[in-house]
């Protein structure tokens, strides 16, 4: 089924998707608790990043399915940037989760783990891999919209980290709507969207937690009640990373929802403003790209 509308695209025209050629030193902030000093944040944010590489394959995977049947020069556009934009982030990405096992994760079993998820999720059809991938954006695009909302929630990180989560958050917020349209317009089930988002919210929950927990054990804080207090309270009491977000995660299963319903575009000029003086203040000369 394919949707008909006036223009496939709905990314607001001011909008620009297209990569930003950076790149982020973080070796020797991953040899202590980047996230000041706190050991369940720092986890928290590092079991992100874990999924990034080769869930952010799969998302560009997943979109090359239907390349072919787009039509709309505009989307045309932004699926190249997206596409860009995503191989950038799983390049920095898998460099990070490199550079954790300085701290000594066993970073190659976490992988491995993932990786057969990522196996099983190629073996669906290619409807279902693209619903996968709208519902796992819609995830990171959230969290992007909440980390530049809220700059408080990344207090006391590094100067470099900090740098590297909002440029990934505001690239994630300007691709947020692309393989969403390309589904729209390519599939345009609404039921298979909804149902699909139930696999794709469980696994990401799931290997968000798993990866929390392996690196607790590594740091011999597994069963600690305290570190689990303070991981409970980030999340879900104050600041409530979690229970904030929470009436977004939801705003997925309304019939009819799209991504740019939630007009972030003030909070996304103000952070671009931000992003080319923090990266330059938390980047070495050396170590830039054009």
């Amino acid at each position: 089924m394919t949707v008909s509308t006036t223009s496939a695209s709905s990314t607001p025209a001011d909008i620009d998707v297209a990569p930003r050629h950076v790149s982020f030193d973080v070796s020797g902030e991953l040899r202590q608790l980047w996230h000041g000093n706190n050991l369940f944040r720092t986890a928290f944010f590092n079991a992100l990043s874990l999924q990034f590489p080769d869930g952010e394959q799969q998302f560009i995977d997943s979109v090359r399915l239907y390349r072919d049947r787009i039509d709309d020069p505009k989307l045309q556009r932004e699926v190249r940037g997206f596409i860009g934009q995503e191989a950038l982030h799983g390049r920095e990405h898998r460099a990070y989760n490199e550079g954790l096992k300085v701290r000594g994760y066993d970073i190659d079993r976490l992988d491995t783990r993932f990786r057969r998820h990522m196996a099983w999720v190629k073996k669906l059809s290619p409807s279902r891999q693209l619903a996968g991938t709208c519902g796992a954006e819609h995830y990171t695009a959230v969290l992007a919209n909440a980390i530049l909302a809220h700059p408080q929630w990344m207090a006391g990180a590094s100067p470099t980290m900090r740098a590297l989560w909002r440029w990934h958050a505001i690239e994630e917020t300007e691709h947020k709507a692309v393989a969403f349209d390309v589904y729209r317009h390519c599939v345009g089930n609404e039921r298979l969207r909804k149902v699909v988002f139930l696999f794709v919210t469980y696994n990401f929950f799931k290997y968000t937690f798993l990866n929390t927990c392996s690196m607790l054990r590594s740091e011999g804080k597994l069963w600690s009640l305290r570190t689990w207090l303070d991981g409970l309270n980030f999340l879900w009491g104050r600041p409530g990373v979690i229970r904030r977000c929470l009436p977004d995660f939801l705003a997925y299963f309304r019939t009819g929802f799209q991504p740019w319903q939630q007009d972030n575009r003030a909070l996304l000029r103000e952070n671009l403003q931000e992003l080319e003086a923090s990266y330059a203040a938390a980047t070495p000369e050396t170590s830039r790209t054009a």
